[in-house]
C-alpha cells in the first residue's frame, strides 16, 4: 500500500502568511502542518509515501522531512506544476504508485479521534481487495463541499454503502461532506486518465470517486462523534486546529500526530533512533516528549 500527500497550491487565502512560505509548512501549535497528513498515512501502516507540491515548495519540505528514514518510511516527492484538480494527484504519482493500492490525504487536513487507525486500517484492506473508501464528516454547510449521499442502513466494518457522490450540490442531499482523504485500489492512475476536465478545469477527485461507484466499487466511512476533521487552509481554521491541537496536548498530557512517536509505537525506528530525534529538536517541548516517550514515562 503507497500514499501520497498532496501539499500543493499557492495558498492565497493565507495570505501573506505564504508568500515565501509553504502553507503546509506552517505551524499548528507544536509541529509543522505537513506532520498531521503524515502521521495520518502512518496510521494506516503505509511507510511508502510520496509528496507532491510546487516547483518553490518542494524543496522546503524535503529539506524539513528528508527520506523519511527518521519515521522508518521511504519518502518520495515529484513536483506538481500547475494544480490542476486532486485527481491529478494519481498521474504524477503513476511510476511511484505502480500497481499498488494508494491512499491520499491532501496536505491541509487534520483527523484526529480514538479508533482512527482501526478505519484506516479497514480502508486499506479494502483497498487491497479492489474497492475504494472516501471518508464522510457532518457538516452544517453541506453546499460548500462535495457531497456523498449512503445507505444509512447499510454500516458494518467497511463502512456504509455510497448511493451517491457530487460537487458542491446547490441541493445537498446529505449534510456529509467527503474530506481530504481517499482510498483506491491498484489501478487508480489508469482510472484518473479517464477524469475529464469539470466546468471550472479541473481533474475532479468527485468525478473519480463516481466511477468506483458507478462500478459498485466504492465504501465510505463515516467519521461520527468523537472524531475531529479540520481544513486548515484559512486564518480562522488554521487558529481552531492551533487551539484544538494545543488543548488536547497540554490538557490530556497526549500528543497528536507525532511521527516519531507513532513510528516508535509501530516498532519501525529503533531506541537510538528515537533518542537522535528528540536531539535533533532540542529542548523544544516537542523534543522532550520524545525523550518522555524514550524513557517510558508516557505511555503509547
Amino acid at each position: 500500500m503507497k500514499g501520497i500527500i498532496l501539499a500543493g497550491g499557492a495558498g492565497t487565502r493565507l495570505y501573506p502568511l505564504t508568500i515565501v512560505t509553504s502553507k503546509q509548512l506552517l505551524p499548528v501549535y507544536d509541529k509543522p502542518m505537513i506532520y498531521y497528513p503524515l502521521s495520518t498515512l502512518m496510521l494506516a501502516e503505509i511507510r511508502e509515501v510520496l509528496i507532491i507540491s510546487t516547483p518553490e515548495d518542494t524543496p522546503r519540505i524535503k529539506q524539513l522531512l528528508g527520506d523519511g528514514s527518521q519515521f522508518g518510511m521511504e519518502l518520495s516527492y515529484a513536483v506538481q506544476e500547475k494544480p490542476e484538480g486532486l485527481a491529478q494527484a494519481f498521474t504524477i504519482g503513476r511510476d511511484f504508485i505502480g500497481d499498488d493500492a494508494c491512499a491520499m490525504v491532501l496536505g491541509d487536513n487534520i483527523f484526529y479521534g480514538n479508533g482512527l487507525n482501526h478505519k484506516l486500517l479497514d480502508a486499506t484492506s479494502d483497498a487491497e481487495n479492489g474497492k475504494a473508501t472516501i471518508f464522510g464528516y457532518y457538516v452544517e454547510d453541506p453546499e460548500r463541499f462535495g457531497i456523498m449521499e449512503f445507505e444509512k442502513e447499510s454500516g458494518d466494518a467497511h463502512g456504509v454503502r455510497v448511493l451517491s457522490v457530487e460537487e458542491k450540490p446547490k441541493n445537498p442531499k446529505s449534510n456529509y461532506a467527503i474530506v481530504g482523504l481517499y482510498f483506491y485500489p491498484k489501478g487508480v492512475s489508469d482510472m484518473a486518465d479517464n477524469v475529464k476536465p469539470s466546468a471550472r478545469g479541473e481533474l475532479e477527485i468527485t468525478t473519480l470517486n463516481d466511477m468506483y461507484l458507478q462500478e459498485g466499487r466504492l465504501n465510505a466511512q463515516l467519521l461520527g462523534r468523537g472524531y475531529t476533521w479540520m481544513d486548515a487552509g484559512t486564518f480562522d481554521s488554521l487558529q481552531r486546529a492551533t487551539d484544538f491541537v494545543s488543548m488536547i496536548e497540554q490538557y490530556q498530557g497526549m500528543s497528536i500526530s507525532a511521527p516519531e512517536e507513532i513510528a516508535y509505537h509501530f516498532g519501525w525506528i529503533s531506541d537510538d533512533q528515537l533518542r537522535e530525534s528528540a536531539a535533533r529538536y532540542g529542548k523544544s517541548p516537542y523534543g522532550e516528549r520524545l525523550m518522555a516517550v524514550l524513557e517510558g514515562k508516557v505511555v503509547l
